[in-house]
């Protein structure tokens, strides 16, 4: 078998893990082993952070529809339900973003999801 000289591959590798490394404490940013765990570990904590980032974001959309709507005089859950049997398909995002910068849409939604739930106990 031919040997082989690993020249420049290795220490790229190596490079490339202490540059991600740097900045972190003592010996995570100077020794190789060492600073390979803890970039690992940190990609670990940024992946599942990254799917977190988006729960967070959901649950803050749906605290800022939830006071908008009970300033209406509805709550989260029957706006949501009138808008859908309304035919409004506004997401969650959209929704508190006219909640916070357009009062007067935002009611005219209210209203419009309210007729809905009202026309549909007519009807049952």
């Amino acid at each position: 078998m031919p040997r082989v000289k690993r020249s420049t591959k290795r220490s790229d590798r190596r490079k490339k893990i202490l540059d991600r490394a740097s900045g972190y404490f003592l010996t995570k940013s100077k020794l190789y082993q060492a600073a390979q765990e803890a970039v690992e570990r940190g990609l670990k904590f940024a992946y599942t952070g990254r799917r977190q980032k988006k729960r967070q974001f959901r649950s803050l959309w749906i605290v800022r529809i939830s006071a908008a709507a009970k300033l209406n005089g509805t709550s989260y859950s029957q706006l949501i339900n009138g808008l859908k049997k309304a035919g409004v398909e506004l997401d969650r995002k959209i929704l508190s973003d006219i909640a916070i910068h357009d009062a007067a849409g935002f009611t005219k939604l209210a209203e419009q999801a309210k007729a809905a739930l009202a026309a549909e106990k007519k009807v049952a």
